[in-house]
């Protein structure tokens, strides 16, 4: 085994060991507080909705620990068990290599089998530990429904879209990456101004917000935050899940106001109003903006080193491929992506909860801070979401903080 590939082997056997330590340390510290709510919530979470959440979070885990470890197997067999060479072949029987066909079969492929690798987690967090707890609404129909317009919509905008990067790469020369960079900025932009109006709906039913006295109320806040959006909605989220959220969608003159229902049948409007300003923190504080601006030239980075990669034949070598088309350069690339940037997830992760805090300051400026703190409280339990993560975990993987600290850093803003 040649040096790229040890590292790339032990890269990846560093990372699954330390998510499951990870995942394994979090279900021990959730379990260990199970039988006492923190004092903090104790006057409002029943000791039963804790101990729900509690065995929630560990079942969640239980499978996560699964999917890891069979996420890994797979790397390694299309890698170095030459999974992705034989897949290369199989189509070179049927469509010349190195051509715009074959390099979109070989991406579309790889594609399916990673779907076909994740459907048994899918079906099991959907129809069994999300039924277990209350929270599924999926019917095995809808769920067919949905998987044949996501097919759907995968080949009519994923097969072109892996047309036109392949013709760049091939045809813009020794900078083609910085064609494809611009190129993918310009598509993500696009997705942001059609999701709300033609993707969405194919999913879900959204309708205006009918209660007229929360969308005076809404309508208020967002003037005084300077938010216009093209109007405010309700998406039936019940029909696939008891979980409640809100956000705001789309870029521009697009922009969209879109609450569950679910969310609107737990929260009353002083609370609706809360999270709505905390989301509106979001967009007052430049968020996304300022992620694109990390992202924007992160993205940049990485295409130029798959630029130089594609060059190097024991890129190709070391992990199980003789061919070094474009195509396949990219497939593996993008494979083994995740095994380097794993190291990167508490950086990302204590950015985004920085953000979340933000957001909860603007929010507790422009509504009650005590009534966020009551929305919040009630989503920690009917979504059974854990009240006592591990702190090393939570640093990991949490985008938001974890409850108990952001319920006090919150209290303190009522002062």
């Amino acid at each position: 085994m040649n040096a790229f590939a040890l590292l790339f082997v032990g890269l990846l056997l560093a990372g699954v060991a330390a998510k499951l330590a990870l995942m394994r340390r979090h279900v021990r510290h959730v379990q260990a507080h199970r039988d006492a709510v923190p004092a903090a919530f104790a006057a409002a979470i029943p000791l039963s909705s804790h101990q729900r959440a509690a065995d929630y979070t560990a079942a969640r885990a239980g499978l996560s620990a699964r999917q890891t470890v069979a996420s890994a197997v797979f790397l390694l067999v299309m890698t170095l068990g030459g999974g992705l060479q034989a897949v290369h072949d199989a189509w070179s029987a049927v469509i010349a290599p190195g051509g715009l066909a074959h390099g979109v079969a070989l991406l579309a492929t790889l594609a399916v089998l990673g779907w076909l690798l994740e459907l048994p987690f899918v079906l099991k967090r959907t129809f069994v530990i999300e039924k277990k707890f209350g929270f599924n609404r999926m019917t095995p129909r809808l769920f067919l429904a949905d998987t044949a317009r996501e097919a759907l919509l995968g080949a009519l905008i994923g097969l072109p879209l892996l047309a036109v990067l392949l013709w760049l790469t091939g045809s813009m020369g020794a900078l083609w990456w910085l064609w494809v960079w611009a190129f993918w900025l310009g598509f993500n932009v696009l997705v942001m101004l059609v999701w709300p109006t033609f993707i969405a709906p194919l999913f879900n039913t959204f309708t205006p917000l009918a209660d007229a006295a929360l969308k005076a109320r809404v309508e208020a806040l967002l003037g005084r935050c300077g938010f216009q959006s093209k109007g405010l909605f309700v998406m039936d989220g019940s029909r696939r899940s008891a979980h409640g959220n809100a956000y705001f969608t789309g870029f521009g003159a697009a922009k969209r106001i879109v609450f569950f229902d679910t969310l609107l049948d737990k929260l009353n409007a002083d609370e609706v109003e809360a999270v709505l300003a905390h989301e509106l923190g979001h967009f007052r504080h430049r968020h996304i903006v300022k992620r694109l601006a990390v992202l924007a030239p992160a993205s940049l980075g990485l295409l130029a080193l798959l630029g130089w990669l594609m060059q190097q034949p024991w890129f190709f070598t070391d992990l199980g491929m003789q061919a070094t088309d474009t195509a396949s350069a990219l497939a593996l690339f993008f494979l083994i992506l995740p095994v380097f940037t794993f190291p990167l997830a508490p950086v990302f992760s204590h950015w985004s909860r920085v953000h979340e805090y933000e957001a909860d300051a603007y929010a507790a400026s422009q509504a009650r801070a005590s009534d966020l703190v009551a929305a919040l409280v009630k989503l920690y339990r009917d979504n059974a979401s854990t009240l006592t993560p591990d702190p090393l975990y939570s640093r990991f993987f949490d985008s938001h903080p974890p409850a108990a600290l952001r319920i006090a850093r919150l209290q303190g803003l009522q002062q």
